[in-house]
């Protein structure tokens, strides 16, 4: 598992560089490269420029959004450098900074997939896409009153997942594995975050059904390996012994636990996470995480992209659409110790060829709201 180290010292470092960038005052140069234009062949004069806006391109998952977003772009017979790449580092304000100079410069011409990194910031992102005529598709974050079918065209979809029935079963697969009892804490994301939320309350939502667990503590984690180390070993140290398993909102939280552990001489916790990253479903078959789910977050990044580029091009009248296609929910699948092998194999060792203009081929109905 040296990937761990690996990845956490790689975190430490994109942050150095990011921290000195800001100190010598290169950093929005760096972040609004960009927006420059891309070389020959990236984009024919009326078609519009192609953007990713996104959290981290060192998280595994994120990878794995913007290798899709890059799979769509070369499907139009364009390179993969004709994807603009706005990476917000967790920050919602330099996110939408972003987005708001990707519109200065290319006004109605810009076909948009973005996370908002939190919900209260999705809604100025598609205020300022909507007022520069421009065309946007979101994931995960959004305020449950913000619809597409508001804004007319502009807004052309929201993608989320349903996570609060597959945060339940790894719950309940860490639970027995802890034979129904012992004390148990949980990692979450940043908790302004839909999964986060969503992903915490499956957790509790299992624990009603297990009366001999004992919650110690839920504390946020932020989606960082880093915090995520450092929560883990703060538990330890208030905790040691009592806790007999452990529940993290994400994969990339899940290596900062396993590091914590290792760090203590404990090799045999039973862990549980989410995504379903490359590094997190060889960890599973091998049982050094118990489950994951996987959001198949490669098509996710190719088909965000491909419904905000394909309602700027015409091809498709958004408006006319119904609600479902509109705000729908992403895929999810449960990978376990007993077929992470077969499921290795069929989606990790290799990426599927997907059709990016069957929008909804995997979309798994109509967002609910309660």
């Amino acid at each position: 598992m040296s990937f761990i180290k690996t990845y956490i010292e790689r975190q430490t470092l994109n942050r150095r560089t990011m921290l000195l960038m800001s100190a010598y005052g290169l950093f929005g140069a760096a972040a609004t490269a960009g927006l420059r234009p891309a070389p020959a062949r990236a984009a024919a004069p009326n078609s519009p420029r192609i953007a990713w806006s996104y959290r981290d391109r060192t998280n595994p998952y994120w990878n794995a959004i913007v290798s899709g977003g890059n799979a769509f772009v070369q499907s139009l017979g364009l390179p993969q450098s004709a994807l603009i790449n706005l990476i917000n580092e967790g920050s919602s304000e330099k996110s939408l900074s972003d987005i708001q100079s990707l519109l200065a410069r290319y006004g109605s011409g810009v076909a948009l997939a973005v996370d908002p990194n939190d919900m209260p910031n999705c809604r100025p992102v598609v205020e300022a896409v909507n007022k520069a005529g421009a065309y946007v598709s979101t994931i995960w974050n959004k305020t449950d009153d913000l619809h597409p079918w508001d804004f007319g065209d502009h807004y052309v979809s929201h993608m989320t997942w349903s996570d609060v029935g597959p945060s339940e079963q790894t719950a309940r697969v860490l639970f027995d594995a802890m034979g129904g009892k012992g004390g148990v804490v949980h990692l979450g994301g940043i908790a302004s975050n839909n999964p986060a939320i969503e992903r915490l309350a499956g957790f509790r939502k299992a624990l009603k059904a297990y009366p001999n667990i004992q919650l110690l503590a839920v504390q946020a984690a932020d989606w960082d390996t880093q915090k995520a180390n450092q929560v883990m070993s703060g538990f330890l140290t208030r905790y040691g012994d009592s806790i007999k398993g452990v529940h993290c909102a994400s994969d990339t939280m899940a290596y900062g636990v396993i590091e914590a552990l290792r760090a203590e001489g404990i090799e045999d916790m039973p862990v549980v996470s989410y995504d379903g990253n490359p590094q997190a479903v060889e960890l599973v078959t091998k049982g050094k995480i118990l489950a994951t789910v996987f959001t198949n977050p490669y098509w996710a990044g190719g088909i965000t992209a491909s419904l905000a580029y394909y309602a700027a091009t015409g091809v498709f009248k958004p408006s006319a659409e119904p609600h479902e296609h509109r705000e729908f929910y992403g895929p999810t699948t449960l990978v376990t110790t007993k077929d992470a092998q077969d499921f290795k194999a069929r989606y990790i060792d290799t990426n599927p060829q997907y059709d990016w203009k069957n929008f909804w081929a995997l979309a798994r109905g109509q967002i609910q709201y309660g």
